[in-house]
């Protein structure tokens, strides 16, 4: 069409179009939403079975170096220090002010060495903000992302299903942590990572390798999946979503994040969190539990108590897996377990719901073993 921004496609796009997948643009991507079975089928396979995404649109970010971990421990508010190599964290980069730049995962694999995994919609600018940050580092960060394919197993089966394929021993390789090996002869990065709340592993691969990777998956009998169930997934877990859960006007405490961050180091944007923690939050991300039919709420619909707006949805939909509608969302920190609240699902039109506690559903993934 003319004018129109052209989106770009991940190294396995002719396969979606061969298997008849619904696309849509996702943050620039041609990606899949959903597959022929739809999306309740696929968010069964996942929590039953197992599930084939192509996340291959995340954003790669290397930090090569003297001073590699020193930075990471710089720019995000997890500890990278306290990491043995072969194992990942879950982090966050804040601005100075603790609004929240991403989420991201850090690869530790040696001394001068870590991989940053970021949000495909956030790349550019996390790159950017990166790269300003690395300035007084001797440090080299480099944008890989088009360099690689990545791949998502997700399901109780998943250990069972490969481990035939995999020349590295995956019951070995514990929650949030990798190890470089090879699948079904592939040479990878294997990770036992997910958004899922289930089991499973994502691969890392050049991208001519995805293809021949992604079928042989197929073959064993992995059903493919789309952003739409990975995102009913991830919020059943009550995972983030950036641009939901978490933005630049939220902090980490805010959204229930403090186990990510270490407030004993120095990071950017730390003094501030510090000093939100000891004046204390004034609002927290809860979770709400429907209590009555009318509607289902969704992102950006306002919360109510004794008539007054006292918050906002970030996202809300029917659970599958708990049977209930249930939603996360911004509200007052006094606001405690059972507490009763209001959503305005349209125009004059509100539902009661109660705070009650996270997850709303808990799948087969794993634990990190102290």
């Amino acid at each position: 069409m003319s004018g129109s921004v052209e989106l770009k496609c991940t190294p396995l796009h002719a396969e979606h179009i061969r298997l008849k997948a619904k696309m849509v643009d996702f943050g620039g991507w041609d990606m899949p939403i959903q597959y022929t079975e739809g999306i309740l089928a696929e968010h069964k396979n996942v929590r039953e079975s197992v599930g084939l995404f192509d996340v291959s649109h995340m954003g790669e970010i290397t930090v090569k170096g003297e001073q590699a971990l020193d930075f990471c421990e710089h720019l995000v508010t997890n500890s990278i220090e306290k990491m043995k190599f072969g194992e990942i964290c879950y982090t966050l980069m804040c601005m100075e002010n603790g609004g929240i730049v991403d989420d991201l995962l850090v690869y530790k694999i040696d001394n001068k060495y870590a991989l940053l995994v970021v949000n495909a919609s956030n790349l550019e600018k996390d790159f950017e903000w990166i790269k300003k940050q690395a300035e007084n580092f001797n440090v080299e960060v480099v944008n890989v992302s088009d360099e690689y394919a990545q791949i998502a197993l997700q399901g109780p089966g998943s250990e069972e299903m490969i481990k035939d394929i995999c020349g590295v021993v995956l019951e070995n390789i514990e929650f949030y942590h990798f190890e470089m090996g090879r699948i079904n002869g592939i040479q990878a990065i294997i990770s036992r990572t997910g958004y899922t709340g289930e089991d499973g592993f994502e691969f890392y691969v050049q991208k001519d390798a995805a293809i021949p990777l992604w079928r042989k998956l197929l073959e064993l009998g992995a059903k493919p999946a789309g952003l739409g169930s990975r995102d009913l997934l991830r919020f059943e877990a009550c995972y983030m979503l950036y641009g939901n859960e978490i933005t630049e006007n939220t902090t980490p405490l805010e959204a229930g994040l403090k186990w990510a961050v270490n407030l004993e180091k120095e990071f950017v944007g730390k003094s501030s969190l510090s000093e939100q923690k000891e004046k204390g939050l004034t609002r927290k991300l809860r979770a709400l539990e429907v209590t009555e039919k009318g509607g289902i709420p969704r992102h950006n619909n306002k919360i109510y108590s004794e008539d007054k707006e006292i918050g906002f949805v970030t996202t809300g939909n029917k659970s599958p897996s708990a049977g209930k509608v249930v939603a996360l969302g911004y509200i007052p920190s006094t606001f405690k377990l059972g507490n009763e609240v209001e959503i305005e699902v349209r125009p004059n039109k509100r539902i009661k719901a109660k705070v009650v506690r996270t997850p709303f559903y808990r799948g087969s993934v794993k634990s990190k073993k102290k």
